[in-house]
């Protein structure tokens, strides 16, 4: 059913104007017909943060943003989803047009800028469903313009204790003006110590709320250094990496593209977000788990994410390009590849080349 969903609606979708085509993708989501979920092969589960997850493949944040059809995704194969980002008051986002494709790159490039239905709504649609099962973890951002960013974090933490799987803290967004600066060492300190200080507080009512962080690609490895410190000193209890990366690497064939300000996502960031997920990796000496996302559209490069350092890994650009099929794809090369290699789990890959990979040299920018 995916396949023949796949055949007819891609061609339709980039046919559209994309933030349009992505509103439409939603809307038949929300309106999917009952799907018989297969089940996984038992050697996919992976334990992580606390959290038992059926499969390693993930949709990263950005794509359902207020929580509209995180279970239809589930049922589509995806071991969690991850919500959001969302900010304590509604927010438009930026200007349109503000989503672009490079078709010929297999990328995307966006400036959507925290547009959301802020938590209120969002959280009466993930306590509508709170009686469900599945991963579904919430991606927190600051409102533009507020006053106090750290704040913001904290109001979103004590807000969804109760409905979030995890907590993804998103300070590495290039959209929201100077949200990033969150990623230097005092600023992150202060804001990782009021989150987790926040998080235990709430933990008696709301139970378990693992915290993750989500980081920018772009960091120098002396910044990298200080924010893995940190964020192990802080105990927090896992890392995402990547986001999308301000980088225009001179590879890119659609070169009209890229003078479009925003992140860059999809094909051309997968080498690059992997040596971050490497130099994460060894850096984080096994503290917490990893969740790999940047540029994954195949079971070759899942398994590259994995091997070096990811636990988990997440999906979205390569959704575009390929369709929902690529998450069985991937699942599929995954199972085969432990069949093959006579492992028991995935888990006896992770990171096996993390130190191979950071001695390479740095990827083309």
């Amino acid at each position: 059913m995916i396949r023949a969903f796949d055949a007819v609606s891609l061609p339709l979708l980039r046919w559209l104007d994309p933030e349009d085509a992505h509103r439409l993708a939603i809307q038949g989501l929300r309106f999917l017909p009952p799907i018989r979920q297969r089940v996984d092969d038992p050697k996919l589960a992976v334990r992580a943060f606390g959290l038992n997850f059926p499969n390693p493949v993930g949709m990263a944040a950005g794509f359902d943003k207020n929580a509209e059809a995180p279970d239809a995704l589930l049922k589509l194969g995806f071991g969690f989803v991850e919500i959001g980002s969302v900010t304590p008051l509604p927010q438009a986002g930026n200007p349109k047009p503000r989503l672009f494709r490079l078709e010929r790159d297999e990328a995307i490039i966006n400036r959507m800028g925290f547009n959301n239905d802020g938590a209120a709504v969002v959280l009466r649609r993930l306590a509508s469903r709170a009686h469900l099962s599945g991963i579904v973890g919430v991606n927190v951002g600051a409102n533009k313009d507020s006053a106090d960013r750290t704040a913001d974090y904290v109001k979103l933490i004590e807000t969804f204790a109760p409905v979030a799987s995890y907590f993804t803290i998103n300070v590495s967004s290039p959209n929201t003006p100077g949200l990033r600066n969150l990623q230097q060492s005092a600023a992150l300190d202060d804001l990782l110590a009021r989150v987790i200080d926040t998080r235990e507080r709430v933990r008696k009512n709301a139970g378990d709320s693992p915290v993750l962080l989500k980081i920018a690609p772009d960091l120098s490895l002396a910044e990298l250094d200080d924010v893995v410190h940190i964020a192990r000193s802080r105990r927090v209890d896992g890392m995402i990496v990547a986001n999308t990366t301000l980088a225009r690497p001179s590879t890119l064939r659609e070169q009209a593209r890229t003078k479009e300000q925003g992140g860059l996502s999809g094909r051309p960031l997968f080498r690059l977000s992997t040596r971050m997920v490497a130099e994460t990796y060894v850096r984080a000496e096994g503290a917490f788990p990893l969740i790999g996302v940047g540029g994954i559209d195949s079971g070759g490069a899942a398994l590259t994410k994995i091997r070096a350092g990811a636990s988990l890994i997440q999906l979205y650009s390569a959704l575009v390009y390929k369709g929902l099929g690529l998450v069985d794809d991937i699942k599929r090369d995954l199972s085969s590849t432990l069949l093959r290699t006579g492992r028991d789990s995935l888990s006896e890959i992770v990171g096996a080349d993390a130190a191979t990979i950071t001695a390479e040299d740095w990827p083309v920018r």
